[in-house]
């Protein structure tokens, strides 16, 4: 379902956007605003994430954004019910990401059936691995849901292709080592590496990790079908407020 709506939408723009907000961060009032701003703004899809307190794949930027939601009383029962509503209210896809412990804590078969009721469509968990996700798995495909994987560019060629034969959607492939959020090297290795990628998948490509401007996605054009940004738009909601979203993600096409 999800690939399918990605692959209608990829013969009418030539990259997508998918933008990453963290569930109650500023506020869920906030949060409700930056989605309908990112929607009218022409997002294709998006990833709503539930905070976590050892957020190990994120920055500082989207660390801090997990913390002042947990203290701001974000729940996971909270950023289900939120979800639910946005999936009702918003006509694109919306998928969970979140650490695993959140599913382990919750019951993965409670967490990914809930997940299906309340309309969203997939989900990232950056640290499980499928040798570790069979339960996962299982729930996944019981509900109908797509289990995004991730390639990084230490993924050797055999990884990837492992990964790709678990995963649903499109794949996410990390633009270089480390966490979210810090500079990335829009350059001939880059390129190399996303060719890489697309020899070991079919699926659509996506690119997230230091994406933060019109250029970059320009750069990404032809080389993946989906543009990831995640941190830059926090940064310009702490600097700026909520009002400056829907301006900022126009302007990045």
């Amino acid at each position: 379902m999800l690939e399918s709506y990605l692959r209608k939408r990829l013969k009418e723009k030539e990259i997508l956007l998918m933008t990453h907000i963290v569930l109650g961060y500023p506020t869920f009032e906030d949060s409700f605003s930056i989605i309908e701003a990112m929607v009218k703004a022409g997002v294709d899809l998006m990833e709503l994430q539930i905070p976590f307190s050892e957020p190990v794949a994120d920055g500082p930027v989207i660390l801090h954004a997990n913390q002042k939601a947990l203290a701001g009383g974000a729940t996971v029962k909270k950023c289900l019910d939120f979800a639910k509503n946005v999936a009702h209210t918003f006509d694109i896809p919306f998928l969970f990401m979140s650490y695993y412990n959140i599913l382990f804590k919750y019951g993965v078969d409670r967490f990914v059936g809930a997940t299906a009721e309340r309309g969203l469509q997939g989900a990232i968990v950056p640290d499980l691995p499928p040798e570790e996700g069979e339960d996962y798995l299982k729930a996944m495909q019981k509900y109908n849901l797509a289990p995004i994987f991730i390639f990084s560019p230490t993924s050797p060629d055999e990884r990837m292709k492992y990964l790709a034969s678990f995963g649903q959607g499109f794949i996410y492939c990390v633009a270089r080592k480390g966490v979210t959020g810090v500079d990335t090297n829009f350059s001939e290795q880059l390129e190399e590496y996303l060719a890489r990628c697309r020899k070991a998948t079919n699926l659509p490509l996506a690119l997230g990790f230091g994406v933060k401007n019109k250029t970059d996605i320009d750069f990404l054009k032809g080389r993946v079908d989906i543009a990831v940004i995640g941190s830059q738009t926090i940064r310009l909601v702490d600097k700026e407020g909520v009002g400056v979203v829907g301006e900022f993600i126009k302007n990045l096409r």
